[in-house]
């Protein structure tokens, strides 16, 4: 009898104190809607795990994230709140400097923009409660495997209710390459396997994980590398898809296919250790993706994927930037082979959690999404109330807009592109995405009462989160501005050669001012190579090799830290120029040791005016750089962290 309630109880989506259900949360990175099998939209793509998964539970296919970029949907995942509200709207919390708190730009802005975005924080505040707070509290073990990208320390995974944080890294992406070696601090692959995949490593930590915590409820999440840039993968992966391109198919990276099937390998290692370990049939498996597949950095001559039939993909508000892969599985609970066309958003977990799991939420604590448990359950009648998308930048990727916010509500989509009508009224786009997927025919114009009915509720939805919004341009000169380069690309793609065992992106240039791989730095007296990840500096013995970088700051001080490598010790320096041209205002120099990576500080005295910062490193040796990071206390000083 007391079995029998502990399945009434598991069938009712709730969790006896006998018998607790257990969560694997896996996010996948960058992945793209239609990138995944069971979604019926790729055939170069092999992911028959994902078809497994899929077999066992329920396929969504009107699932979205919370943001076309990342750590805005990371964010909303763990508090259940729209990236307006917390204003993490923008994935910059590696940054070394620490914003908490959303604030409306106050600089005026190139006389090109009508608008400017604000200042977002790059740190998830330990003040939210979280996901794995509240199965902490509940008595949960709590794992945390992969990416995390809300914030370094003090605000890892482990300051947010987690028990074990693996590799405790707070980069965008893998630190340096997917196949090893890494560039993590603290993990290294498996000794024996000098050329070992991430996934490969991390699913191992998972497993281990899961055998150490069976015997008790736990919560793992899961969150993927894969399949963000570096776009690089196993040697005979490669080689297997070259073999298989087809020409005349927008989806024709082998690397990128490469890179899917080890992300699908991944979720097979999970599965089999759930079934091995006899957990399966206790534990609800989430699988989804934190934004739209990346269409615009360029990989063996190609685009890394393509979304068709969706417009756009990761960083545009189109439904390629936002509409993601998803599968829920949960045995008894979850039907079998299932497929719903119910929309659901990355805010609507936390809450579907508390019910499902009864967990207890905490005083005062408030949801934007809601629970979707009656969606998972099967219920047809269910129909989810609107969902917004707050994206106030405009990052310049193809299929760009202005700042903007979108509602999407019932088969509607409309976007209210902020201050960019005349005189500064907004502008809208409307789609019926059930007859017009592709978001090729915008009927605002023919729909005036519909698109006054859904801005109406945007607004409310603005008030509501109190979102900090763009702000009106006071610089902005209509003779600088073309309404026809919207959308027209101004993203300096960076191209990678993956034809080797490893992918790598170079770039080999004299005095190398602009190359985009050297990510706004500007490369005299010598050299640059950027291949796995780290940037190699030559020079003459004579000239000492210096990069640079506009850094305007009045004052307030500061430190530069970078990581470096050298093969005998060199002296170095950080010097700083009020403009081109101009003697430098003050510098300080440092020496580097010669043999392994160092971290290197140099602190920057507060007299220190500058518009350009530079920093040399020692002449007539290759010097390698890990990173640079610059952080200026001056009020609105520049603030730039480059992993190359």
């Amino acid at each position: 009898m007391k079995h029998l309630m502990g399945i009434v109880m598991m069938c009712a989506g709730l969790a006896s104190a006998q018998d607790k259900v257990n969560l694997v949360f896996i996010l996948a990175d960058d992945l793209g809607w239609a990138d995944i099998s069971p979604n019926g939209h790729t055939t170069f793509y092999k992911t028959p795990n994902l078809e497994r998964l899929a077999k066992r539970g329920m396929l969504f296919t009107q699932a979205y994230s919370a943001s076309p970029l990342c750590s805005p949907t990371r964010s909303s995942i763990m508090t259940g709140l729209s990236p307006a509200r917390t204003g993490i709207t923008s994935p910059v919390c590696h940054e070394g400097q620490e914003i908490l708190e959303c604030t409306q730009q106050t600089k005026n802005g190139a006389p090109s923009k009508k608008t400017l975005p604000p200042i977002v924080p790059t740190r998830l505040k330990t003040t939210y409660p979280t996901v794995a707070k509240a199965f902490k509290a509940a008595g949960y073990a709590t794992g945390h495997f992969g990416k995390w990208h809300l914030g370094r320390e003090p605000y890892s995974p482990l300051q947010h209710g987690f028990d074990v944080d693996i590799p405790h890294w707070p980069g965008p992406g893998p630190a340096g390459s997917y196949v090893a070696p890494w560039k993590f601090d603290t993990f290294d692959p498996d000794p024996g396997e000098p050329n070992q995949h991430i996934e490969d490593r991390m699913t191992k930590e998972a497993v281990k994980w899961l055998e150490q915590n069976k015997a008790k409820p736990f919560y793992m999440n899961y969150w993927m590398f894969s399949v963000h840039a570096p776009f690089d993968a196993k040697k005979a992966l490669i080689e297997k898809y070259q073999k298989t391109v087809d020409k005349s198919d927008l989806q024709r990276c082998p690397t990128y296919a490469a890179m899917i099937e080890s992300m699908d390998d991944a979720v097979g290692t999970l599965m089999d250790a759930l079934d091995r370990l006899d957990l399966s049939k206790n534990t609800l498996v989430v699988f989804t993706a934190d934004n739209g597949g990346n269409m615009y950095n360029e990989v063996e001559g190609e685009s890394p994927t393509s979304n068709r039939p969706l417009r756009g993909g990761k960083a545009t508000m189109f439904e390629g930037g936002v509409r993601v892969p998803c599968i829920i599985s949960w045995p008894g609970v979850v039907k079998a082979g299932a497929k719903s066309d119910v929309r659901l958003q990355t805010e609507d977990y936390f809450p579907t959690f508390i019910e499902a799991f009864g967990l207890q939420k905490a005083p005062g604590q408030i949801f934007d999404g809601v629970s979707v448990l009656p969606a998972w359950k099967g219920d047809a009648a269910f129909i989810r109330a609107p969902t917004f998308t707050y994206f106030p930048h405009d990052p310049g990727v193809p299929d760009w807009m202005p700042p903007a916010v979108a509602v999407h509500d019932g088969d509607w989509k409309l976007i209210r592109i902020f201050n960019h009508g005349e005189n500064n009224q907004h502008r809208y786009q409307l789609y019926n995405l059930k007859n017009d997927l592709s978001e090729t025919n915008n009927l605002a114009m023919l729909e005036p009462l519909r698109v006054k009915e859904l801005d109406a509720k945007i607004e409310a939805f603005l008030v509501d989160t109190k979102a900090v919004l763009p702000r009106v341009n006071p610089a902005f000169d209509p003779s600088k501005y073309d309404p026809k380069e919207e959308g027209v690309s101004t993203f300096k793609t960076k191209k990678v050669n993956a034809s080797k065992s490893k992918a790598t992106s170079a770039a080999k240039v004299k005095d190398a001012g602009d190359a985009p791989e050297l990510q706004g730095w500007k490369m005299r007296n010598g050299t640059a190579t950027v291949k796995k990840g780290i940037l190699t500096v030559k020079s003459a013995p004579e000239a000492m090799p210096f990069l640079g970088v506009g850094c305007p700051s009045a004052g307030g001080g500061g430190k530069v830290e970078l990581r470096v490598k050298c093969a005998k010790d060199g002296a170095g320096k950080i010097e700083w120029l009020k403009s081109p041209g101009e003697a430098n205002t003050g510098s300080v120099n440092f020496e580097v040791k010669g043999g392994d990576w160092q971290t290197l500080t140099v602190n920057i005295p507060e007299t220190a005016s500058m518009g350009i910062l530079r920093v040399y490193v020692p002449a007539g040796q290759p010097v390698e750089i890990d990173w640079i990071d610059i952080q200026l206390s001056a009020a609105g000083a520049k603030t730039k962290r480059t992993e190359f």
